[in-house]
């Protein structure tokens, strides 16, 4: 199957969640987090805000069907990637990678410094799978207030904070050439 990413539309707000929850559905494999499978999801306000900000992505199916997305904010010198979600039926198959190459390559057009994310330490598809896109775990010294400020709201809304990490990758702006051709 084929897939298309663009950019979000107010359109897209009302059937994200739902991705978002269809999503959840593999922390049913991951002990101790089962219950993140029924947890709250993304509201359609917040989502509204991030689409007219410019930096929500989806993916398509060839029906023309969203099934996937990232949502995500310029914060500081950096994008911070709020959500991933893929559908349960269209996991695996190079969207979360996709989309996260997108919000990269607008991060890079726009001048920021780098990417960056929280996620669950371990968990299969979170820590492990941002690494292997060139994301490295960040030190509680390395956070700075307002990350760590983001990792203490996820600990208030019941996140077990000894599971949860904050992720960095730096980018590097597009460079411009200095020679005339």
């Amino acid at each position: 199957m084929d897939y298309k990413i663009r950019l979000a539309v107010a359109a897209d707000a009302e059937l994200l969640p739902a991705i978002e929850m269809s999503s959840g559905a593999i922390f049913r494999t991951a002990p101790g987090l089962e219950w993140i499978a029924d947890d709250a999801v993304s509201s359609v306000s917040s989502l509204l805000e991030l689409i007219a900000d410019g930096t929500t992505w989806v993916a398509e199916s060839e029906a023309d069907a969203q099934v996937a997305y990232l949502g995500a904010e310029r914060v500081h010198d950096a994008m911070h990637v709020w959500e991933v979600a893929v559908s349960a039926d269209h996991q695996r198959k190079g969207l979360g990678r996709r989309l996260m190459a997108a919000a990269e390559e607008m991060a890079r057009e726009g001048g920021l410094g780098a990417m960056t994310l929280t996620t669950f330490r371990g968990v299969e598809w979170n820590e492990p799978f941002y690494q292997s896109l060139g994301y490295e775990t960040m030190s509680e010294m390395a956070l700075g207030p307002w990350l760590a400020g983001v990792l203490a709201d996820e600990v208030e809304r019941g996140l077990p904070g000894e599971r949860r990490c904050a992720m960095r990758k730096v980018i590097l702006p597009l460079a411009t050439s200095v020679i005339e051709r």
